[in-house]
């Protein structure tokens, strides 16, 4: 796709989510599944190659997507891990996939950092003269790729935690999200030392489940950006499981289309 000299802050949909953040020298926003060409049960921005929909369709939406940024999308094979790419103008120069990687950063100009997403948690940073996308589900929260996302891009920029935004997109939410003692685990939670009411991340569901808790993505998410001393933390309040005219949710359709965050340099 090349490049498009446009308004930053021109968006295709006016549904689509934008950061509330304070950070500057940077665009960014989320699509949501409005404003494409695709039809159910892809409708109608679907942005992901793969997923069943029809390949013309996906690509008019990425070129959509394109045509609403004066940066190219580079986009990542997600496989829930921890991994972090730097991001470079090399990463133009081809139209396919080529970094397996859950997070990406770039402190270039005219590349954007993306994060795709139908249930997960899509967060975006913004530093002094950087930017980063992440992809976040629970085994990606429990691995540490907050942690390693921070780390990479303070190092690219040379800034303090202190300086870095973020923002949390939309993901499946605390009242919807259901999970097993084995994800407790991975964040070494013992679900016999919970009290009753539960706690800001883990919340029993139910009498007729005791094995089973509600689990709250962006609290993990927020612990996370605050136990590395990120202060900036805004966002994270949307549900895709429980707005199905506006979300696209793996887990309350299987078959879905994909969501993209997306995050560039404009100074």
């Amino acid at each position: 796709m090349g490049r498009f000299q446009l308004d930053p802050g021109a968006f295709l949909n006016s549904d689509w989510l934008r950061p509330d953040w304070q950070a500057s020298g940077v665009g960014a926003f989320m699509t949501t599944r409005r404003g494409g060409v695709s039809v159910a049960p892809y409708d109608s921005m679907n942005i992901r190659h793969g997923v069943g929909d029809d390949a013309q369709a996906v690509q008019r939406n990425l070129s959509l997507l394109q045509s609403c940024m004066p940066a190219v999308p580079v986009f990542l094979n997600q496989v829930h891990g921890t991994r972090v790419v730097r991001l470079s103008t090399s990463d133009l120069q081809v139209s396919s996939v080529q970094h397996t990687a859950d997070a990406c950063l770039t402190t270039e100009r005219g590349i954007a950092c993306t994060a795709q997403v139908a249930d997960c948690l899509p967060l975006l940073f913004a530093a002094p003269g950087g930017v980063a996308a992440a992809h976040a589900g629970w085994r990606g929260l429990a691995g540490g790729v907050i942690e390693a996302t921070v780390a990479a891009l303070c190092e690219a920029t040379s800034c303090e935690p202190q300086r870095v935004h973020v923002w949390l997109g939309a993901c499946i939410g605390p009242t919807q999200f259901e999970v097993g003692s084995d994800v407790l685990t991975a964040f070494n939670v013992v679900p016999a030392e919970l009290t009753p009411a539960g706690s800001p991340t883990f919340v029993p569901r139910d009498v007729m489940h005791p094995n089973k808790w509600w689990a709250n993505l962006p609290q993990l998410a927020r612990d996370r950006l605050q136990s590395v001393g990120v202060q900036h933390i805004s966002g994270g309040n949307w549900c895709t499981a429980s707005d199905p005219s506006r979300f696209f949710s793996y887990r309350r359709d299987g078959v879905t289309g994909r969501m993209v965050a997306v995050v560039w340099r404009t100074d």
